[in-house]
């Protein structure tokens, strides 16, 4: 939450009218199911980035890409000094279970999971079509429909394939070119193959080669580039820093391999913090700022819509704690990748988990949704794109020591992160922190154990600058910190 006014929610004292909801979006929704959505944009009047950001003359395209666009310099992810955010971290829930959103079928020797005897499997890649957003009564239309109808066509689906594994995710598309933002789990099919074959299917129905432009493990995003791909429908981002609870989420992606599914909810939680299993091809992943050898709250599952699940995992297996915006619209494995959108049709989140109350030692028992799904920030999807099609890798601070949840092992004990082993010239030695220091606030967010520090520290590029409240022997101090860089 923040002190700036709050807008008002679509749909609450005063809704809207159908014609004004057209109005608002410019939309002329189609009559059949045939039809594709049109709608108008501004890209020919003011040049717009990857993001649908304005162009200013002094942001060059990078080296080597296309010169039908100019290149948008990374967003300060930084929170405004009047930002007064809270934050909870995710509690250990029995047999509760956060699970990657890959669908398909991973491994060979999996039975096929089909939506009933008259649809198409969703196992196999090829079994993504194009299905348009279907608009009947243009005299109904609502926000939903109207965001659908213009988002659709910056949605993608996602099949990856090796010679033993293959599943569908979802993208969004970042520039005309072909550039889409998904995630790693997506395109290493859980971190088990390096060099995929990928195609993409657009909302119209055109099949897309593509390869890989970079991945980020540890904000499990990446980019992919589309072979010859012109004039795409690059999405329009929010800010996820003005999000507050109760919004308008509005979710677009291939559930199930069941391309252009639209679901709606609301900003259930802002600034939750998760811990899953690393979706890295092996030997890339790190352990700094986390306890060796903790294992997470959570059961990480990689559920392929074909009845498998990946055992938990192992305490020596990496893991990533990431910061994410929770949402109670549905979302199920073959989302991941995918947009969550507020009632103005931008992107303010990429989907990435669902929280699952099925049986991780049960290979039957189909993870999917229970109204709590997770989404990485719009503003960090953002930063760690711009740096991914730059540069082909993206970093994240480092504060430069071990830490773990608080145990109350006294009456003078407080929510936070305690800080273990601290690295001396690191990030934290170089502020002051000593081992035994609780961090209770981080870049103006409220810290309540190890997964939500992790978190924001990567949620932050290598040599941010940002504040850090903490205490020591029952006095709070706070200081400022510049982040090392993760390697």
């Amino acid at each position: 939450m923040t002190d700036a006014p709050q807008e008002p929610i679509s749909g609450s004292d005063n809704p809207e009218t159908p014609a004004e909801t057209e109005a608002r979006f410019n939309t002329s929704a189609p009559t059949s199911a045939d039809a594709t959505p049109t709608v108008a944009t501004t890209a020919d009047a003011t040049p717009t980035d990857a993001f649908g950001q304005p162009l200013t003359a002094e942001q060059p395209a990078p080296a080597g890409q296309g010169t039908d666009y100019t290149w948008a310099a990374a967003p300060d992810t930084a929170a405004p000094a009047t930002t007064k955010q809270r934050s909870a971290k995710v509690g250990l829930i029995a047999a509760l279970a956060v699970g990657a959103l890959v669908g398909g079928v991973s491994g060979a020797g999996v039975a096929a999971w089909a939506v009933s005897a008259n649809q198409p499997s969703a196992t196999s890649p090829s079994s993504a079509t194009a299905q348009n957003i279907t608009v009947n009564d243009t005299a109904s239309v609502n926000v939903v429909t109207a965001v659908a109808a213009k988002a659709e066509p910056s949605v993608v689906t996602i099949s990856t394939s090796s010679k033993s594994a293959a599943g569908t995710g979802s993208g969004v598309i970042l520039s005309k070119d072909g550039y889409v933002l998904t995630n790693t789990h997506v395109v290493t099919l859980d971190g088990q193959i390096s060099n995929p074959t990928i195609q993409v299917t657009t909302a119209d129905g055109h099949l897309y080669s593509a390869t890989v432009v970079g991945t980020d493990p540890i904000a499990d995003l990446a980019v992919i580039k589309l072979k010859d791909a012109t004039d795409l429908t690059p999405a329009t981002f929010g800010d996820s820093s003005k999000l507050n609870v109760g919004e308008t989420a509005i979710a677009i992606g291939a559930p199930l391999g069941l391309s252009n599914t639209v679901t709606d909810g609301i900003v259930s939680s802002l600034n939750r913090s998760i811990s899953i299993a690393s979706s890295a091809v092996p030997n890339s992943s790190s352990n700094q700022d986390s306890t060796p050898g903790q294992t997470s709250p959570f059961d990480f599952r990689f559920d392929n819509g074909g009845g498998s699940s990946q055992q938990p995992q192992s305490a020596s297996q990496a893991t990533i704690s990431l910061p994410v915006v929770q949402t109670d619209a549905a979302i199920n494995p073959g989302n991941s990748g995918g947009a969550l959108l507020n009632s103005n049709a931008e992107v303010i989140g990429i989907n990435v988990a669902i929280a699952g109350t099925g049986s991780s030692s049960n290979a039957s028992t189909q993870s999917g949704n229970i109204g709590v799904g997770f989404a990485i920030p719009a503003n960090l999807a953002q930063r760690i794109a711009n740096e991914l099609i730059k540069d082909g890798k993206a970093s994240h601070g480092l504060l430069g020591a071990s830490v773990s949840d608080v145990a109350a092992t006294d009456s003078s004990a407080v929510v936070g992160a305690s800080l273990k082993d601290v690295t001396g010239n690191g990030a934290a030695a170089n502020a002051g922190l000593k081992s035994g220091d609780v961090v209770t606030n981080f870049n103006g967010i409220r810290i309540t154990g190890a997964t939500d520090l992790t978190a924001q520290v990567r949620y932050l590029a290598a040599g941010s600058k940002t504040d850090l409240t903490y205490v020591r022997g029952g006095k709070s101090t706070t200081v400022s910190v510049t982040l090392g860089a993760l390697k």
